[in-house]
């Protein structure tokens, strides 16, 4: 180590340079063979964790129903030490259950000889009973001195050149190596560059197999890719279902990768039952190009049929401390690329954003020697990277480059900061969300952290630098489409809080409308006879004049009321503290519930009743969001969208003015009834709710509310730098 970094520096301290990172260990899980069985038909759904030092570095697929699978995965793994035992633990794959225990086994490193590949069978056991034997697992194991980073592997992410810079430069930084330093078992997190878009269509199933007691199904699809996983809708009581769902899942492995899809009943009360599964092999597709398939479903009946498209994408990547946008070439073709002139190519690509993670300051200490050890996650829709630990600081700096392409302007960067933690799960330390739409482009700007609700301040701020081009254009076109689901989301589960919460916005809502019944009932009343002649005049008037175009003009007319409202300083749109107060209450009631999620209570045997109870909590969420989304419309929350509104308004009042309505009519049920026949594999939607998704709902407006930094909380009160 002396040799190879003479450059390092001085180091005042006695400490000898620690042997991080030098080894590489090669490990190919080949097979399993007579493993336990733990499913009631006699088999097992097994899969593999790999694990060092208490870390989980790898995880292989599931093969369903097999005690002697076959998996023929590699990885590549780097290691500080070869005295940390590779840890191999089987799991028996059981969905909506907790996955069941089916042996495990330690490989010693140190038997390994270096630079020659050795076959392995471990003895599966379970540490409870010794005495009893699970199977064994066979792997091809290698151990070398570490030269390069091997970049074929999906566990690497820096280069060896960049591993050496970040640690000279943490070594310099500090005159004690322990204060802050890049440990390299990061290497260990998953691949953060993208080789590709992968686009699914889901179009139907054709004759599944029945698996309720009336001879029908209530199916719905899980995707697979990688660690990416997708669920579809479920579609009730049909044996040839018509789901016609769109997604979109990145590519990370050189040669594709395998797409894992299964269907499955859906079950009230009971575990859902198994219908069938198939495959996808991205190797076998050409790119650019969209594929049709119709899939034979293995050990189940019926079939699939799908529409993939591969796309080679550079959507997203990472760099250190300089991003694209500093190069002026870089920039300047950037901006080309999503110039008016180029609105109508590639509907999709909407923009570019830039993120820095600069520092936080003032972080909460998570470990028990007043320390943290933060890393940054970087999500935008279903895009999601990571920086590197800063160990043992509570002011980290990352200065860490991440760049995404964009297909909804309308998008959120969520950036969430966690406590790496060796043993256990990482701790939540803070987070913040930003809407694109309210970024100012090349300002470094102070975020205060928030809880995980996002709807009150935590310990610590974050300094972000962030830069978003688009296509306004395109932009506008994008709003009209389906929003783009996220793959991974929470199950919907009863919460006492969430329905009285939902409820009460219903109730907001309604009142809105009984306010308004009352109001004009007032007026048939005469309780004031200048308001009552007043209504009574201009209804008189509006009736006998009375067009169809008149409508939309009268919505304008109401935005321009709004808009005038705000501009003079008379903005009536108050701060939502009833929702926030709701919002902080679910939060602790979703801490209880996290602190008794092992408990089985009297709910659990009412599952049935708690599945209908969580509908009606989401369909009061769903109307309740809805009516909130056309205010706020109304109420410019989202300039964008309400100039949006505003020209589509406009135009439907020229089009009601100059158009007889039985023409329009008659163009729209033509429309409505060729549009399967033009395309039969369209995905259906509508425009208006598909605009209206894009429009926050009260909830959101608290969760994306800025909260203003305290300069007391800070440590340092370095100024900061705008470089718009």
């Amino acid at each position: 180590m002396d040799k190879n970094n003479n450059n390092v520096g001085t180091c005042t301290t006695d400490y000898s340079f620690p042997n991080l990172g030098m080894y590489q260990l090669d490990v190919t899980l080949k097979n399993g063979s007579n493993l336990a069985a733990r499913d009631r038909g006699g088999t097992s759904d097994p899969y593999v964790k790999f694990k060092i030092g208490g870390k989980e570095v790898f995880r292989s697929k599931t093969i369903h129903k097999n005690l002697n699978p076959v998996w023929d995965e590699k990885v590549c793994l780097f290691i500080d030490s070869i005295k940390e035992p590779l840890y191999v633990k089987v799991f028996d794959y059981d969905f909506g259950l907790q996955d069941d225990f089916m042996g495990s086994a330690f490989l010693d490193l140190t038997t390994v000889e270096l630079n020659s590949s050795k076959d392995v069978a471990l003895e599966l056991r379970d540490p409870q009973h010794s005495d009893h034997k699970l199977g064994t697992i066979h792997l091809a194991v290698s151990l070398s001195i570490k030269d390069n980073v091997c970049i074929d592997s999906p566990l690497s992410i820096l280069k060896s050149t960049e591993q050496n810079t970040i640690i000279k430069k943490n070594w310099k930084r500090s005159s004690k190596f322990q204060t802050q330093s890049l440990k390299l078992s990061d290497l260990h997190r998953r691949s953060q560059v993208s080789r590709g878009i992968v686009s699914i269509t889901l179009i139907e199933g054709q004759e599944l197999k029945a698996m309720d007691a009336n001879g029908l199904s209530d199916p719905y699809v899980k995707f697979r890719l990688g660690h990416q996983k997708y669920k579809s809708k479920t579609l009730p009581k049909t044996l040839n279902p018509q789901w016609r769902e769109q997604i979109d899942m990145h590519i990370f492995e050189e040669q594709g990768g395998v797409i894992e899809i299964t269907v499955w009943d859906k079950d009230a009360g009971k575990r859902d039952d198994f219908i069938g599964r198939c495959h996808v092999d991205l190797s076998t597709l050409s790119k650019e190009q969209t594929h049709k398939l119709k899939l034979k479903l293995e050990e189940g009946e019926g079939w699939l049929v799908l529409l993939v498209t591969l796309t080679a994408s550079a959507a997203i990547a990472v760099s250190d401390t300089v991003g694209c946008l500093e190069d002026q070439n870089e920039r300047e073709a950037i901006f080309r690329r999503y110039s008016l002139m180029r609105s109508l190519t590639n509907l999709d690509d909407v923009g570019f954003v830039q993120v820095k993670i600069v520092r936080a300051e003032g972080l909460m200490a998570a470990d028990v020697t007043g320390k943290s050890d933060p890393f940054c996650v970087v999500e935008v829709n279903n895009d999601r990277l990571m920086t590197q630990t800063v160990y043992k600081n509570l002011n980290p700096e990352w200065n860490k480059v991440f760049s995404f392409n964009i297909k909804d302007i309308h998008s959120v960067l969520e950036v969430t900061v966690y406590d790496e933690d060796r043993d256990r799960s990482a701790d939540f330390l803070g987070k913040v969300a930003v809407p694109l739409l309210s970024i100012q482009n090349g300002e470094q700007k102070a975020y205060v952290l928030k809880n995980k609700q996002l709807t009150g301040p935590t310990k610590g701020v974050i300094y972000l630098e962030v830069d978003v081009i688009f296509n306004a254009v395109k932009a506008c076109l994008g709003s009209l489409v389906p929003k783009e689901q996220k793959y991974i989301e929470d199950e919907p589960r009863l919460s006492k809080q969430l329905l009285l919460r939902n409820f009460i916005r219903m109730k907001r809502c309604a009142m809105v409308l009984v306010n308004a019944a009352y109001y004009i009932n007032s007026c048939f009343d005469w309780d004031s006879p200048q308001r009552s002649l007043a209504a009574f005049l201009i209804f008189l008037l509006v009736v006998w004049n009375f067009e169809l175009y008149m409508i939309p003009l009268a919505l304008l007319l109401l935005l321009a009321w709004n808009y005038f409202l705000i501009i003079s300083g008379k903005d009536t749109r108050a701060h939502d503290t009833v929702v926030e107060d709701m919002l902080e209450d679910e939060e602790e009631e979703d801490d209880k519930d996290d602190k008794d999620c092992e408990k089985k209570g009297f709910m659990n045997k009412l599952y049935a009743i708690q599945e209908v109870c969580v509908s009606v909590q989401n369909v009061l969420d769903e109307v309740a969001s809805i009516a909130e989304r056309i205010k706020n419309t109304f109420n410019w929350t989202v300039p964008f969208l309400t100039w949006l509104a505003i020209i589509a308004l406009c135009l439907l009042t020229a089009v009601l003015y100059f158009i007889p309505l039985r023409y329009i009519v008659l163009v729209w049920g033509i429309n409505k009834f060729t549009k399967k026949i033009r395309n039969p594999y369209m995905i259906d939607n509508n425009e208006i709710l598909d605009f209206l998704s894009r429009v926050p709902s009260d909830m959101q407006v608290v969760q994306f509310h800025e909260l203003k930094p305290d300069a007391r909380d800070s440590p340092s009160k370095r100024k900061k730098n705008n470089l718009g």
